[in-house]
């Protein structure tokens, strides 16, 4: 990363938005609003944000509960039919209203809700390895110290003992010993990572947790929103009672929870866009007691510009190893042909110091400021973009979700009066009514169960027609007459009524005595019209064979 990376970090527009809200401890006192999540007065600020948002659901459940007072007492005009219509065009958009509003804050929902948690995974992420590098450190520093107070203390040792009957061999040792010390010193200059370790670690397990019953709560309460919203409609559409007063006791509690979540995600967006604005500042005064300032400086800032504050350590350690190398390569070169026995050490020896080199090359890539202010920055980023982003969508969630309930709430009530009138409307109609729907639909057991039929029905009229039969023909024809009787009454039918023998009046033809006056009271609605104007056109012919009644 170039030393200009640090300045690509710029906090979103959003972020200073949320961060100039009014800050208002519980005391109705005003504070700064400096990221401090350790002062009593900053927590109170971030908790009224919360308490605004209660207060707004006292206000919305007083106002739903005026409008339903309203609703149970006044009393609309039962005779005015006018009303009926109105009314339920009412009651059908503000379902359509209360449904549209669900489908978009559920969908609003689901996007924020993805957004913090690419957000916060983005930052543990980031912290987990940050403290990889920290642990990488502190894991070479201890390795190469360890080598260097154990195993090489054992080797000058013995060392010592073979080279004991010379004197500048063993001066050489000595410096070497020297030499040892100074690498020791030049690590326990370096910053003790291990508190800022677990510190990183701890902080990350703990909003991985978090975050995980967070996403999983939210995506709980999506899922409860459509399946609320989907029942009411269904219990519109069906018109139950029960289950639309079942979804709204559910609507009151999801309208409960949608101002909650949106005083948690407000107070929790506040807070973090204070963090945004000014990050480097909380962090410069959180690792104050554990690291030096000019450290923390040079992670934040990373510039080629500032000085490395390990550069002089590191070059210390790189020429002591490159002088105690030296060292031994003379030993090899000129004391074991004299001391046979010291080669095995003086190996060691060297196979010690070309490890602990390799360990200064990883040492020196891990404390370069390059790979954790990566990790800085993608931790900011994936903060103060993506996871305020996604607060400030769940935030509209909210609201959203709060909108559709309280319109569903007062959708509900109505529509369950008028499912309560046309109810009571069909308790008032007259049970011999024939045109009572309830009637209607059980009009076949009716008819089994009835002992005289009507005279206009089909099959009163065939046993009618059963029943009754013409005069007798003279004899002379009777045998003509009884063949083709069926086919003659077929045809005279066929030709009477169109080509179409299936007619309700099919019975009154062949009868022995004529069928009712057509301007007869009682039977004036038995006939269709289309039967009267069939009658009417009867020939001279079929009016003397029926009789005189069809001219009434």
């Amino acid at each position: 990363m170039s030393s200009s990376a640090r300045v690509d970090y710029i906090a979103p527009w959003w972020t200073y938005w949320l961060h100039n809200f009014p800050h208002v401890n519980l005391r109705l006192q005003s504070i700064e609003n400096t990221f401090k999540p350790q002062d009593e007065d900053y927590q109170q600020s971030l908790m009224f944000l919360f308490c605004v948002a209660a207060a707004g659901l006292g206000l919305n459940l007083l106002a739903l509960a005026v409008y339903l007072s309203c609703l149970c007492c006044c009393r609309r005009d039962e005779e005015a039919e006018e009303t009926k219509k109105p009314n339920s065009c009412c009651v059908t958009w503000s379902a359509v209203a209360a449904g549209l509003l669900s489908c978009v804050a559920v969908g609003v929902g689901f996007y924020g809700n993805s957004e913090t948690n690419d957000g916060v995974y983005q930052l543990t992420y980031s912290l987990y390895n940050a403290n990889h590098t920290l642990a990488g450190v502190e894991n070479l520093v201890m390795g190469t110290m360890g080598g260097m107070q154990s195993g090489l203390k054992e080797h000058l040792s013995r060392l010592d003992e073979i080279f004991a009957t010379r004197g500048d061999f063993v001066q050489t040792l000595q410096f070497m010993q020297q030499m040892s010390d100074n690498v020791i010193k030049q690590l326990l200059g370096l910053p003790d990572w291990e508190q800022a370790k677990v510190d990183l670690a701890a902080i990350a397990d703990q909003t991985a947790f978090v975050e995980y019953y967070r996403w999983l709560t939210y995506l709980l309460i999506l899922i409860l929103d459509l399946v609320i919203c989907l029942a009411a409609c269904l219990g519109l559409a069906k018109q139950s009672r029960w289950l639309l007063t079942t979804m709204m006791v559910f609507g009151v509690l999801t309208l409960i929870l949608s101002w909650a979540s949106l005083g948690a995600d407000i107070a929790t967006a506040v807070g973090t866009s204070d963090f945004c604005v000014s990050p480097d500042k909380f962090i410069m005064n959180q690792t104050k007691d554990m690291v030096s300032s000019e450290i923390v400086h040079y992670y934040l800032y990373c510039s080629q510009t500032l000085p490395n504050p390990f550069q002089q350590s590191l070059t210390v350690f790189q020429r002591s190893l490159t002088t105690m190398q030296i060292q031994v390569q003379g030993l090899l070169q000129f004391a074991v042909p004299l001391f046979p026995t010291a080669e095995r050490d003086l190996l060691g020896i060297q196979q010690l110091l070309n490890n602990s080199e390799g360990s200064l090359h990883q040492l020196t890539a891990l404390l370069d400021c390059r790979g954790l202010n990566k990790d800085y920055l993608d931790a900011l980023m994936g903060v103060c973009y993506d996871g305020v982003e996604g607060l400030l969508y769940l935030c509209l969630f909210s609201l959203l979700a709060a909108g559709a309930f309280c319109t569903m709430l007062c959708a509900i009530p109505r529509a369950w009066r008028q499912i309560a009138n046309r109810e009571r409307d069909y308790d008032d109609i007259d049970e011999e009514d024939p045109f009572n729907p309830r009637i209607r639909r059980l009009g076949s057991q009716h008819v089994q169960q009835g002992n005289l039929h009507s005279f206009c029905s089909y099959s009163s009229s065939m046993g009618s027609q059963n029943s009754l039969h013409p005069p007798a023909a003279p004899a002379a024809s009777a045998a003509s007459a009884t063949s083709n009787a069926p086919v003659n009454e077929y045809m005279n039918q066929t030709a009477l009524f169109g080509g179409n023998p299936r007619y309700e009046n099919v019975p009154l033809i062949g009868r022995g005595s004529p069928p009712p006056s057509l301007n007869s009271q009682p039977y004036r609605n038995c006939y269709s019209p289309s039967m009267r104007a069939t009658y009417l056109s009867m020939t001279e012919d079929q009016m003397r064979h029926f009789g005189e009644d069809f001219r009434a």
